[in-house]
């Protein structure tokens, strides 16, 4: 019997064999989505872990009061930190800016930096497998962007001031998209959402919160081509955002918003 893509991205991701829920899929369609067993509600509680406070001033004050072209054209003439200087392109974001789902990374790399939009060099075709394997796909009801907007020299994690300086534009991204579920991808965008210094590890299988956004935690795809037995769990965080995502529809369904 022939290999249906989903089962040859998750092949390649080195996500075989499948383990299936025995409950229909939650995003829909006759298939099955893989998963390890539905953890009990203790082991997976919404944590304490809240977003960083806003800091004042009159530049986010003006942030926050952008719309979409204005915010792209902000971002685009950005010179308020060191990154600016080498730059080729801004990478802003990229998708559907009405999403449910809201994927948010670290900062863009070589690939990005030249193009100006995330994940599209070897992470972002990572990325995009993740997405396919759980029925999504880049720009259909999923955003994606990244904590700051400009290339980090060498491709190094941003540092605290380049981050501050960007992490307006992201709150503003985040209230015009208005996404039910945030996907934080890597270290760096987990200490920047929530502002801690805890470990992926620590912080994996349980349901934060950004500004009253539920949010769940899972490696950067550039970390798991380096260590790739990491995929496994990756796809286990993948499934539990599914599962928090058919949550969200059905408490929606049932207060009947």
């Amino acid at each position: 019997m022939a290999k249906t893509r989903r089962e040859l991205i998750l092949e390649e991701m080195g996500l075989t064999p499948i383990w299936r829920l025995r409950e229909e899929n939650p995003l829909g369609g006759g298939e099955d989505v893989a998963a390890e067993p539905r953890a009990s509600s203790h082991e997976s509680p919404i944590t304490n872990h809240e977003s960083r406070p806003a800091a004042g001033g009159d530049r986010r004050a003006e942030i926050m009061g952008l719309d979409w072209p204005g915010l792209k054209a902000r971002v685009a003439t950005c010179t308020d930190c060191a990154l600016h200087e080498k730059r080729t392109k801004t990478v802003f974001g990229v998708g559907d800016e009405n999403a449910d789902w809201l994927f948010v990374g670290e900062g863009p790399g070589a690939d990005e930096d030249a193009q100006g939009e995330p994940f599209v060099g070897q992470a972002g075709k990572l990325l995009d497998n993740m997405l396919v394997a759980i029925q999504l796909r880049r720009g259909q009801n999923v955003y994606i962007a990244n904590c700051v907007k400009c290339r980090p020299p060498g491709n190094r994690n941003p540092e605290p001031g380049e981050l501050h300086a960007c992490e307006p534009y992201l709150q503003r991204q985040i209230e015009l998209i208005g996404p039910k579920l945030i996907v934080a991808l890597g270290k760096v965008a987990v200490s920047g959402l929530l502002a801690t210094d805890a470990s992926i590890a620590s912080l994996r299988g349980k349901i934060h919160q950004y500004r009253g956004i539920p949010l769940i935690v899972t490696y950067h795809p550039a970390y798991l081509l380096r260590n790739l037995p990491d995929k496994a769990k990756a796809w286990v965080d993948l499934c539990f955002a599914v599962r928090a995502m058919s949550d969200l529809h059905g408490a929606k369904g049932v207060n009947g918003e």
